[in-house]
């Protein structure tokens, strides 16, 4: 895709982070933008921002883990703009860590419920209406560096995957249909924002009272507090982001790599399953180790 004058993009999770960084990155481009997010107060002011700036822009109070909240967006944007050209499937949580039999089904259901289901109700919501009007366009859906890779029993890792997975696919429809549609996965590393903080959105519904004792889950709270400062300080700019993923819309390129240094752990992955070996876990520092900085901008032929 090369033409973004006018064109139209959405971007879930808009209000801040990741999709705050693609959202002002599109909006630079001249593109008409859509922000959705569950967030009431932080998506006004991205709004605010972005029509300052001179931005076309409009903001919807979106829940991507339910698909008739998706399929309001959908038509609260075609009734203004008739067309989209760009869908970002960005909305995420993090959540559910500890061992994989600890997490409650309310666990399962919030971070899966925004991860996966949300990226799947973008596709049904949108899709459709892309392939009609036969112009092209592009899908980024938002995985993670922990989408390629392995570590311990997350829900958010094994919704990453999933994330992955389902777009590997979708690129291979989109294909077989013969769309002018491209589709990327965007594995992003350690980004300046505030996802360890994600429990502040969670519906209340799906709060489970905690097993934990009140001292461990202090310190449980301790360690999400100092993982997110370090996230802030350490993270790449979610800016920066928005211009990696730009310059892979442009290229047309497949898998987005904020940090090229997970490459290295997909390569001993994929030779564990080779050479049917256990998972070797990550190295000291846990899975995020070595994936700070902002690496070179790749650059485009």
């Amino acid at each position: 895709m090369q033409d973004f004058e006018g064109r139209v993009v959405i971007v879930t999770g808009a209000a801040s982070g990741i999709g705050r960084g693609m959202a002002g990155r599109f909006a630079r481009a001249g593109m008409r933008v859509a922000l959705a997010d569950v967030e009431r107060e932080p998506l006004a002011i991205a709004e605010r921002e972005l029509a300052s700036a001179g931005a076309e822009v409009m903001a919807v109070l979106t829940d991507v883990s339910i698909l008739a909240s998706v399929e309001a967006l959908r038509d609260r944007v075609l009734e203004r703009w008739g067309k989209v050209h760009v869908l970002c499937n960005n909305a995420g949580v993090s959540g559910g860590g500890g061992p994989i039999w600890a997490s409650s089904e309310q666990d399962w259901q919030w971070v899966l419920g925004v991860n996966l289901m949300g990226v799947v109700h973008g596709l049904q919501a949108f899709v459709p209406s892309m392939l009609a009007h036969g112009e092209d366009g592009h899908i980024v859906n938002t995985s993670s560096v922990l989408g390629l890779s392995t570590g311990n029993g997350s829900i958010y890792g094994v919704s990453k995957h999933a994330v992955t997975r389902l777009t590997e696919g979708l690129s291979f429809d989109l294909r077989a249909a013969n769309a002018k549609i491209g589709a990327s996965v965007l594995c992003p590393g350690m980004i300046a924002t505030r996802i360890i903080e994600a429990e502040r959105n969670r519906p209340a519904h799906l709060r489970a009272e905690s097993p934990v004792p009140p001292e461990a889950a202090q310190t449980m709270r301790a360690m999400r507090d100092a993982m997110s400062a370090r996230f802030q300080a350490d993270g790449m700019p979610p800016d920066e982001v928005g211009e990696i993923v730009f310059e892979a819309i442009r290229e047309g390129r497949f898998y987005i790599l904020t940090h090229p240094a997970i490459k290295e752990r997909v390569r001993v992955r994929m030779e564990d399953i080779l050479h049917d070996r256990q998972p070797t876990p990550p190295a000291a520092g846990g899975e995020m180790a070595g994936l700070t900085g902002v690496p070179p901008r790749p650059s485009r032929p």
